[in-house]
């Protein structure tokens, strides 16, 4: 029989975590001796060892306390959901990992090869450098947040830029950068842009993201910010979208 300092030594965790278990009843709290001692058996050791293991995959204390009184069948199911749980966040850690250390090399998140020949044909068509810097930078985040639907969405831009028709408002769009917020040419493209996006998606006239993502409000703030003549366009294009 051990001492409580004994068994935290043993099994590698602190006297007060095993007293944080004894309150939230993981881990029975065993009866005084003599000498007014908690004194704890080999058993107590291998309930902390399996208490300490499950808490160290991150389950919480609740869940813990209910897989000591399951069967011996459910326990078997939790512990494969654990194991399941825990190789998706070893997955995503490695992941995040792989983009930190390219992060210290000073390099990012490569684009997929058909966005940059996009952004190579944009300079071609007649954009400003500064049109294709801003798209850069706003794909490399889009991929970065939204993996599962960049591709789509590029796919979608790229779509429209083929139209000569469609190709020509975004160029317009670019070339107002420098015009007085209050030039009445920005009345006249937001109309047309309007009529074109309704034209093209319908009642869906906003297409994108989810609407409860942050990244769609990043993305145009961005652009905003760049140009009093692009956040009046934004806010003109808006109110004419709106059911």
């Amino acid at each position: 029989m051990i001492t409580i300092g004994q068994l935290a030594r043993y099994v590698g965790v602190s006297v007060k975590t095993i007293r944080v278990y004894h309150d939230k009843g993981l881990l029975p709290e065993p009866d005084r001796d003599a000498s007014g001692y908690r004194r704890y058996g080999a058993n107590d050791a291998v309930d902390l060892i399996k208490i300490r293991t499950l808490a160290e995959a991150g389950v919480p204390l609740a869940r813990i306390r209910d897989l000591r009184s399951a069967t011996d069948e459910e326990f078997q199911q939790g512990l494969r959901e654990i194991d399941d749980g825990l190789t998706t966040r070893i997955s995503g850690l490695r992941a995040t990992q792989g983009r930190l250390r390219q992060l210290a090399a000073g390099q990012l998140e490569p684009l997929p090869t058909e966005v940059g020949a996009h952004l190579e044909h944009l300079a071609r068509w007649g954009f400003t450098p500064r049109w294709v810097d801003l798209q850069r930078d706003l794909w490399i985040l889009v991929f970065a947040t939204h993996p599962d639907r960049a591709v789509s969405l590029f796919h979608d831009q790229a779509a429209t830029l083929s139209d000569p028709a469609l190709r020509q408002l975004f160029l317009d769009y670019d070339h107002a950068y420098d015009l007085d917020a209050d030039d009445p040419h920005i009345d006249d493209l937001a109309r047309r842009i309007a009529e074109a996006t309704r034209e093209r998606y319908g009642t869906d006239a906003l297409p994108g993201l989810d609407a409860a993502s942050e990244i769609p409000a990043l993305i145009q703030d961005t652009v905003n910010a760049s140009s009093p003549a692009w956040q009046r366009l934004d806010t003109l294009i808006r109110a004419q979208l709106r059911p």
